[in-house]
């Protein structure tokens, strides 16, 4: 398994312009409620598909590191308690809610992407899925200044943070 700090290296190469970090600050904990919202259906009492990805991802956070996977649990706790009540409403609701927020989120992300000139992280490596919502709660924290360490590391290795113009990125065409 690899470190936290080479999950978050690997995944902040694809993360290096700040308006692409902004939208991930939106669309990444959008797409995390809407994927609770959605597995909060089927519910065998508090039991349904959304605790035990909840309960996996926590468990893969907590082995990365403690401080963030305490932190990241309480994140998706938070999430399933707000999903359940949404997944308890009509279907319509439900769906409208699980499926909306998903799109939109989805929707941030690209538009990030495109500010960066480069594709998602989850394109060349799955786990990028998994790292995305543990990258956002730690630049949120690198904000406040915690965690400097790694904020450094992540620096020193995948460069530091600067606005790119998408295209100068694209290929030039030949005339």
């Amino acid at each position: 398994m690899k470190t936290l700090n080479e999950q978050l290296i690997q995944y902040a190469r694809y993360h290096r312009d700040p308006r692409n970090i902004a939208t991930h600050f939106v669309g990444i904990p959008m797409i995390t409620f809407a994927i609770a919202v959605l597995l909060s259906r089927p519910a065998w009492g508090a039991l349904s598909p959304a605790l035990a990805l909840a309960a996996a991802f926590s468990v893969y956070y907590l082995r990365l590191d403690g401080r963030y996977g305490v932190a990241m649990t309480a994140l998706l706790a938070l999430a399933l308690w707000g999903a359940q009540g949404l997944a308890a409403g009509s279907t319509a609701s439900w769906l409208a809610w699980g499926i909306g927020l998903f799109i939109v989120g989805w929707v941030f992300q690209f538009v990030g992407h495109w500010w960066e000139g480069r594709k998602p992280a989850f394109v060349d490596d799955l786990v990028g899925l998994v790292i995305g919502p543990l990258f956002v709660a730690a630049e949120a924290g690198f904000r406040l200044g915690w965690r400097r360490e790694v904020a450094q590391a992540i620096d020193a290795a995948a460069g530091p943070v600067a606005r790119r113009d998408p295209q100068a990125l694209a290929p030039q065409a030949r005339g």
